[in-house]
């Protein structure tokens, strides 16, 4: 009995001691295989693609973005209204043609040109009457058949006849100068016609508030963006512009803000601020829509890291914060707001961390797992 007693308690340790065995190497198993979970190493390969960016203090950047639209410069825009009256007979050019200065875009059959030729004729006839008249009473005082007073009175009518074909060619001029009873409309500029009002056969008067054509240079143009009244003490005169369309979403045009208009709009309560762009390209169309973001720097600075860096995952921002290969960490950070390839933040990392700044969500992705 005591032999059985002195067995089964041996039985009873090798049992204990064997299920202590177990549970330890158990619990070595679940450490080593959470060890293992928890640490990633970057590959080479994958480190010889990667941007590594250093954490560092900046300027503080706001940045607004407004809606906007473009139009004609004005100030190299010219309307064409008609200086008489008539009728229509050859319209040479179309809406969104390119003219240069000086080229012919219609031509108006007019009773008052015919008029002004006329009148150009009796003015140019006058004065050779009144030449003529001149040198022979000229000729007359020499034998004392005139007197010098009736002299001048002959010079006096030969100068007012001068004037008065000064006066016909001025206005024959300015009406386009041609003496067969046609007005000649020519471009003022060289640039497109961004409005025609004009067709064949049409019957015009000088009285009509109506142009002709426009005409538009638009090697530049502006760029109105609509301020809100909560947003107007964000903008400043000078301060930078980005400006984006829908036509080029890849393209950003870079300006400043030309004029700020400091009055509201009575209809839709906001205040127009303007852009001048250049545009030699001509890529820019008047009444495009577009997106002007206005940035302007303020009076203190903040951390600002690689927009490239942040990571936007369940409502928060994180970036990684890189130490070496085999140890690079998730760290929350609060976004004050990011002006393109620039994230301002205010918390969550200190000027002189490295992060990683490509293919960092490649990488969160792979820590969280």
């Amino acid at each position: 009995m005591r032999h059985l007693l002195k067995v089964s308690c041996f039985g009873s340790f090798i049992f204990l001691f064997t299920g202590s065995l177990f549970l330890q190497s158990c619990s070595n198993e679940a450490k080593k295989t959470t060890d293992d979970k928890q640490k990633y190493v970057i590959s080479d390969s994958l480190f010889k693609t990667l941007k590594i960016d250093t954490v560092d203090k900046c300027q503080l950047v706001n940045a607004i973005t407004l809606t906007g639209q473009v139009d004609y410069n004005q100030d190299n825009q010219v309307k064409i209204f008609p200086m008489i009256s008539g009728n229509v007979q050859d319209v040479k050019v179309a809406l969104g043609d390119y003219v240069k200065q000086g080229q012919v875009l219609g031509v108006i059959s007019s009773s008052e040109m015919a008029g002004y030729s006329k009148d150009l004729s009796a003015a140019e006839t006058n004065v050779a009457v009144t030449k003529k008249n001149l040198e022979a009473t000229q000729e007359m005082a020499k034998s004392g058949l005139s007197s010098q007073l009736d002299v001048l009175a002959a010079q006096t009518a030969y100068q007012q006849a001068q004037a008065e074909l000064s006066r016909s060619n001025r206005v024959l001029s300015v009406n386009g100068g041609s003496k067969d009873g046609q007005y000649i409309i020519k471009a003022p500029i060289s640039g497109f016609i961004v409005d025609k009002s004009i067709t064949n056969n049409m019957t015009i008067r000088s009285d009509n508030a109506t142009d002709l054509f426009t005409i538009s240079d638009l090697k530049n143009v502006w760029v109105w963006a609509n301020v809100y009244e909560s947003d107007i003490n964000k903008v400043h005169l000078s301060d930078a512009v980005d400006i984006t369309t829908l036509s080029y979403p890849g393209k950003v045009f870079k300006g400043k803000v030309d004029k700020v208009m400091n009055v509201l709009d009575p209809t839709n309560k906001v205040m127009k601020i303007r852009v001048v762009l250049s545009n030699d390209n001509y890529a820019l169309k008047p009444q495009m829509y577009a997106s002007v973001t206005v940035t302007s720097k303020v009076n203190s600075d903040a951390i600002c890291v690689a927009s490239g860096a942040i990571i936007f995952d369940n409502s928060q921002n994180y970036v990684l914060v890189y130490n070496n290969d085999s140890d690079v960490q998730i760290k929350p950070v609060q976004v004050i707001n990011a002006i393109g390839d620039k994230t301002y933040i205010s918390s969550g990392v200190n000027p002189g961390d490295k992060l990683v700044a490509s293919q960092a969500l490649q990488i969160y992705s792979a820590l969280n797992n």
